[in-house]
């Protein structure tokens, strides 16, 4: 390969991942929700995922938020057992 293709091919590199990182660093952040069974509260950190925002768990996995990224930390982590019964319910 000759030393033009390979600047230039580093020059597409870092284009296409410049407005990715952009994107990433507006979006990231934190979002905090509290338990309603009084469990307790948990922060996460947010980021811009491909098909939306996304959040960290506690294991370290990232999720989509589905809707609101409050509701979805609350749901699935501080209440996730009473989230699981409440929809266990629903089924009935």
């Amino acid at each position: 390969m000759t030393p033009f293709k390979i600047a230039t091919m580093t020059a597409l590199v870092l284009l296409c991942a410049a407005p990715a990182n952009a994107r990433d660093s507006r979006m990231a952040g934190n979002v905090t929700e509290c338990s309603r069974y009084s469990n307790g509260c948990y922060t996460a950190p947010v980021r811009q995922g491909r098909f939306g925002p996304q959040m960290r768990l506690k294991g370290g996995t990232w999720i989509d938020c589905k809707g609101s990224c409050k509701d979805t930390l609350r749901e699935e982590t501080v209440d996730f057992w009473e989230t699981q019964r409440e929809r266990g319910s629903d089924r009935r």
